[in-house]
């Protein structure tokens, strides 16, 4: 799906301003309230825009170490290891890869010593051979897209 200037203006404001109404959206972008609507509706629709909602800390919610384990899984078993991955609440994200491990996932923990109990879970499932975990020292570049919607934009841009 091609995202073009006006969109990533959209996406720009959604990102900088997720509390503000269509209409206002439509204020700021000197455009039709219903051309706004039929973006927003057309983005969703082909998944650009995935959710809604804030974004939370999870040091603030008081597990305030993060870390990287890479998790090497039998062959064959990658979607039921997967599966158990999700039932961990201490996993806010994972992603099959290539390289040295079959998945990574970022945990979150209250401590070292909780860090160390939710890496022996994921070592006990069926189907984990091995983990290697890293743990997170400080966030360099926190999670991000407006840079991308920016250069996405800026291509669809004319020149």
């Amino acid at each position: 799906m091609a995202v073009d200037a006006l969109d990533a203006r959209i996406l720009r404001l959604l990102l900088e301003q997720p509390r503000t109404s269509v209409r206002e959206y439509a204020r700021i972008l000197g455009v039709a309230r219903g051309t706004v609507q039929a973006r927003l509706d057309r983005l969703e629709r082909d998944e650009v825009i995935t959710a809604y909602g804030p974004r939370l800390s999870p040091a603030a919610l008081g597990h305030p170490v993060t870390a990287f384990a890479h998790i090497e899984v039998t062959q064959g078993h990658l979607e039921e290891v997967a599966a158990l991955l999700a039932e961990v609440p201490q996993i806010i994200e994972a992603f099959s890869t290539t390289g040295g491990g079959d998945l990574l996932a970022k945990v979150v923990a209250r401590d070292a010593a909780h860090l160390e109990d939710v890496i022996q879970r994921l070592i006990n499932m069926p189907g984990v051979v091995r983990t290697r975990t890293e743990v997170a020292l400080r966030e360099r570049v926190p999670h991000r897209l407006l840079p991308l919607v920016e250069d996405v934009g800026g291509a669809a841009a004319p020149r």
